[in-house]
């Protein structure tokens, strides 16, 4: 059985938002803008993802 993957795009910039957000962005692996990373779905990930919601795009 593969591994639950999460697709997850940088849409918006991170400068000038809360310092934890910056760590949460590139703890996710995004660099810039319209860059894409695919991820395993672990609550983990998940945690980070609802954090910054409002900066990305997410794909199941």
């Amino acid at each position: 059985m593969a591994a639950k993957t999460v697709t997850v795009t940088l849409l918006k910039s991170f400068y000038g938002r809360l310092p934890s957000h910056r760590a949460t962005v590139s703890g996710l692996g995004l660099k810039r803008i319209n860059h894409t990373v695919t991820l395993q779905d672990t609550p983990e990930v998940r945690g980070m993802i609802n954090k910054i919601a409002y900066l990305l795009k997410v794909e199941d």
